[in-house]
């Protein structure tokens, strides 16, 4: 989730310092002294990779004359700069699982600000490549993938078809993971992986115009993320060690749907609505990524769950 383009669309830190240290040895009188010098090799630089989708590149919609594109609002950035830690964001925006795993390339404008040229790899394979010229020196891997996949079901005519369609959507998504991730767990060696899911975007439909059966389609996105989407992701990621942040739980959308809020544009409304409404563009715009505040409170779990 999961912007695509015009064209289609955690971990500890550590410092390695060597020193070679050397003392004064005493001389007989008379004798000069002699000492080795002290020197250190400067310490090694630590990386984080970000693999993914939109939300890994930080795109945001057209907002407040704003242009839409990549920011460095996005959560990668938010942790690396608070981890002190070198971001390599090799995502694209618009990825879908199978596209991470299978797609060569990413257009200019569908990579992260300052992102490296993929020089015709797929995004797992610019990935490993990264990792391996930097191993013994990775801090953090991040995997955010799935909600291209998943999003849409969210068009689909009838809330019974938007189930199949979730059904079909997240056995391919759990196919390409399984293929996925122990390439990247065996590049990664010891290194933390911290694999991410998102808000659930689809209680936004509660408040939008664009969805008819909204209501509806926001009381089933409820288990549809926790019971099922989320929790075979979580099944995936544990498979090779990675830490597993449910996005959706740490954002509020497993809370009930009774408990009403007052929303300044919206008035009574399901108080996981109103946080989907504040953290992502969905309600305002239909569209499904995060706002600043959103990625802020992405990067706070990640950073929580990676004890930073």
């Amino acid at each position: 989730m999961w912007h695509r383009s015009c064209t289609r669309s955690f971990v500890g830190s550590c410092v390695v310092i060597v020193a070679l240290l050397g003392g004064c040895t005493a001389e007989p009188a008379g004798t000069p002294t002699s000492a080795t010098t002290t020197s250190s090799a400067p310490p090694a630089e630590r990386v984080y990779v970000s693999l993914g989708d939109s939300y890994a590149t930080g795109y945001r919609p057209a907002d407040a004359g704003a242009a839409a594109g990549a920011t460095r609002d996005g959560f990668a950035s938010l942790v690396a700069e608070r981890s002190d830690l070198r971001l390599i964001n090799v995502a694209c925006s618009g990825a879908t699982s199978e596209s991470l795993r299978d797609e060569p390339g990413c257009a200019p404008f569908n990579r992260a600000i300052d992102a490296p040229d993929p020089a015709g790899r797929t995004q797992i394979d610019a990935a490993v490549e990264a990792l391996r010229a930097h191993a013994g020196d990775v801090g953090l891997v991040t995997v955010v993938i799935g909600g291209n996949d998943l999003t849409p079901c969210a068009r689909a005519s009838t809330v019974s078809a938007a189930a199949s369609c979730a059904s079909r959507a997240v056995t391919e998504v759990r196919t390409n993971l399984a293929a996925i991730l122990p390439a990247l767990r065996e590049a990664a060696g010891d290194a933390p992986i911290v694999g991410l899911t998102y808000p659930d975007v689809f209680l936004g439909a509660w408040v939008s115009p664009d969805f008819p059966d909204g209501q509806n389609l926001a009381r089933l996105s409820v288990p549809l993320f926790r019971d099922f989407f989320n929790t075979a992701l979580e099944a995936e990621y544990e498979k090779i060690g990675a830490t597993f942040v449910d996005i959706t739980d740490t954002t509020g959308g497993y809370e009930p749907l009774t408990e009403l809020t007052q929303d300044p544009t919206y008035g009574p409304i399901p108080a996981p609505v109103a946080k989907v409404c504040e953290l992502t563009y969905f309600c305002e715009q239909t569209d499904v990524h995060p706002t600043p505040a959103g990625h802020q409170a992405i990067a706070s779990a990640v950073l929580t769950a990676t004890n930073r």
